[in-house]
């Protein structure tokens, strides 16, 4: 069983799996195994990835231009604009280079979480602009904006520049993201990319994220798959991540999966979903929050005021 296309991508037209295929860039690992793991995702049917020039400096961008050598066709690609403060052009330029595209179906500002640097980017001839610009000149197709803030969200969504916003989505985020960004979005038409349905790992396991060990913690056994080990701390399901990720419902759920294994289990969750209850959804938001306790910084919410 594939997965299918299931619902329109905001205002692009474009029809999205529910899961979406983020990062898998691993510079220890060979660019041929990292490629076969993309293909393995796209085999599935997932038709919307997701790079970046700062995903281990380029490398990710690579990958995902030698994984759609000859199948380019009816996959959405997303790539980031990473130094908000400096000129789009050279920076869109770098990335189809990596990639060995002409053109790729949306440039996102990555990470902006200010919200002077959003206003600087949508100031008259500020980075909204310059995309504009490239998308006349082929280069992409539509804009749009990470943000790890909701009030930078809901500004940009307002401002009409976004075509696809990405914020974080999952047990363990600031709920405005869910309560307030998510159905603003959809209200304007705009679509909604959203990751940290696994709060970069650490829900699943002791980690400062992205598989990063606890400093001054011994490691547990290691485990199958990408040099994985027992957590001695409480974790979270594969399962009860994206079950609450798909019930809140964004457009795709980007979920960064570096190892065959890693893809089985997060696919079987997701054939198996049903909706949470308001209850079912509390209580893996408290398990969540026990979870992700001392496993450092939580960067992808705003401080607390």
């Amino acid at each position: 069983m594939t997965f299918s296309p299931r619902r329109e991508l905001g205002r692009t037209g474009f029809v999205a799996t529910r899961l979406g295929i983020g990062d898998l860039a691993d510079r220890q690992l060979p660019l041929a195994t990292c490629v076969d793991t993309l293909r393995r995702a796209l085999d599935q049917g997932l038709n919307l990835v997701d790079t970046a020039p700062g995903y281990e400096d380029g490398y990710s961008e690579e990958i995902v231009g030698a994984a759609l050598c000859g199948r380019r066709d009816g996959v959405f690609v997303i790539d980031k604009i990473d130094h908000l403060d400096r000129p789009v052009a050279p920076q869109i330029e770098a990335s189809l280079r990596r990639l060995q595209l002409e053109q790729v179906d949306l440039f996102a500002f990555h990470a902006c979480s200010r919200l002077e640097d959003l206003q600087q980017l949508l100031a008259p001839g500020g980075g909204f602009d310059q995309l504009r610009a490239a998308a006349a000149a082929g280069q992409l197709r539509f804009r749009g904006l990470s943000s790890h803030h909701p009030d930078v969200l809901r500004v940009a969504i307002e401002s009409g520049a976004c075509d696809v916003v990405m914020f974080p989505i999952g047990p363990f985020v600031d709920r405005r993201y869910e309560t307030e960004v998510l159905p603003l979005a959809r209200a304007r038409g705009v679509g909604t990319v959203c990751f940290k349905t696994f709060g970069a790992g650490k829900l699943l396991g002791d980690t400062i994220g992205y598989q990063q060990p606890l400093a001054a913690r011994p490691r547990g056994k290691t485990s199958s798959g990408g040099g994985a080990t027992t957590p001695t701390l409480p974790t979270l399901t594969v399962q009860q991540c994206v079950h609450y990720t798909l019930t809140i419902d964004p457009d795709v759920a980007l979920l960064g999966l570096s190892f065959p294994n890693e893809q089985d289990a997060a696919w079987a969750a997701a054939r198996t979903f049903a909706p949470l209850s308001p209850g079912q959804l509390a209580a893996i938001r408290a398990e969540a929050a026990a979870a992700i306790a001392g496993k450092g910084d939580v960067w992808w919410n705003p401080p607390a005021s």
